[in-house]
């Protein structure tokens, strides 16, 4: 039962270990020479909802996945504006944990290779093609390629590229596995409006900064700073793909949480603009290096999928993260990727593919991104757990709960308590 998985970020690592721990032989494929891809300048999680869903994951069976990710935690219990209890891992340390994590399950990791080329026939991928004119073969497939550049999208949409963690000059740009096994993207900007968005943090070096501000943000894990009228910035909060955080507080102060680095939740400071403000005289970015002007543009290539993960057109093919739509975030990222690991397996097997139910969170934001996203005047807007249009949802559902037991109770009496080996 081998599985291929094409993309080494947060989807791409939980579909890994879902599809190993179900009893798949598993290759997971990154073109660059690190997991995590935006995780590793994301760091925030059970923020709002996602703290109901981490917990469903948990129940799910992703128990030992998420307890690596609390291991490197930084905060565990953090309030900024829109956002409660949010847990704060260390970007700096998160990438080796995983990938020996997932190297001691079984995982075979190739990085810095390139999935270019994809054999299918009668409804059914056979093969890839690696970069490296490797040939490999799988019984399912798993595209969690992402959504982001390449940089001729960074140029067309934003302000060129800005030399993200994704570093599509060096290691070439994304090549969806979707799209190279011949089947039709949800492409921005072709035949649907435009919905790309850019990515909305980034990363100011902590040793550039003030000593009395790093040591406050490392004791808080925040760092509110108003800012001055004539800086604020609330038109650009329109472009941000995590609409979670496109709130007027985001505009009108610099609001910056410890994740390693001090991530930089106000769009797009430039950097003589950020130097006048006190403790900001040495300030520079690590974390796209061109933050000043903008970051990676995002959700310019999804696939048509159902609520099972699979793709349309090919049946031993599945998706996960941004590909399964305008669904923004880590733990969103977890949770579809678990759910595609377990389904390639199960496909295998011989058996169908579950669809998690709606009465748990995320089943549900699953099933109501895809019904919206068949209006499309629907997919200008993103989905997350912990903001936008559907944490207002899962509150009015009541799905939103910070009850550790009644969560895991909540995912027994569904039937799919450990579903996930």
């Amino acid at each position: 039962m081998k599985v291929i998985i094409v993309g080494g970020g947060w989807a791409g690592c939980a579909a890994a270990y879902a599809a190993e721990k179900s009893g798949g032989e598993v290759v997971l494929l990154e073109k660059t020479d690190l997991l995590l891809g935006t995780g590793l300048v994301g760091g925030i999680m059970r923020n709002n909802g996602r703290f109901t869903a981490l917990e469903e994951a948990r129940a799910l069976g992703g128990h030992e996945f998420i307890a690596l990710i609390e291991s490197v935690a930084r905060h565990g219990s953090v309030d900024f504006p829109g956002h409660k209890h949010a847990m704060l891992y260390d970007v700096t340390r998160i990438e080796p944990v995983m990938r020996k994590f997932l190297t001691g399950c079984g995982v075979e990791i190739k990085l810095q290779t390139r999935m270019t080329e994809v054999f299918a026939s009668n409804g059914y991928i056979n093969g890839v093609v690696t970069g490296n004119d490797e040939m490999l073969r799988a019984d399912a497939f798993i595209d969690t390629t992402g959504s982001a550049g390449p940089a001729k999208n960074c140029t067309r949409f934003g302000s060129g590229c800005a030399m993200c963690i994704l570093r599509c000059p060096t290691f070439g740009p994304r090549v969806s596995l979707t799209a190279r096994a011949g089947l039709p993207e949800i492409t921005a900007g072709e035949g649907f409006p435009h919905f790309e968005a850019m990515s909305g943090s980034c990363k100011l070096d902590k040793g550039s900064l003030a000593q009395h501000l790093v040591e406050k943000l490392e004791k808080d894990g925040v760092l509110i700073i108003p800012l001055p009228p004539e800086m604020y910035k609330d038109e650009l909060l329109g472009g941000k793909a995590c609409q979670q955080y496109a709130l007027t507080d985001y505009a009108r102060n610099l609001i910056i949480l410890d994740t390693g680095h001090a991530k930089l939740m106000t769009p797009y400071f430039p950097l003589e603009k950020l130097r006048e403000l006190p403790g900001f005289a040495n300030a520079r970015y690590a974390d796209p290096y061109s933050g000043g002007r903008g970051n990676s543009v995002r959700f310019m290539a999804m696939s048509h999928c159902n609520d099972a993960l699979q793709v349309d057109g090919v049946k031993n093919l599945f998706c996960a993260g941004e590909k399964t739509g305008p669904l923004v975030g880590h733990t969103e990222a977890i949770v579809t990727g678990l759910l595609a690991g377990y389904n390639a397996v199960r496909l295998v097997n011989g058996r169908e593919p579950v669809t998690l139910p709606e009465d748990l969170a995320a089943g549900d934001i699953i099933a109501y991104m895809h019904r919206q996203m068949k209006q499309p005047a629907e997919l200008t807007k993103k989905y997350t757990f912990s903001g936008s249009v559907y944490f207002e949802r899962m509150q009015q559902r009541g799905l939103y709960t910070t009850d550790i037991t009644a969560i895991h109770e909540r995912v027994r009496r569904a039937g799919y308590c450990n579903m996930i080996g």
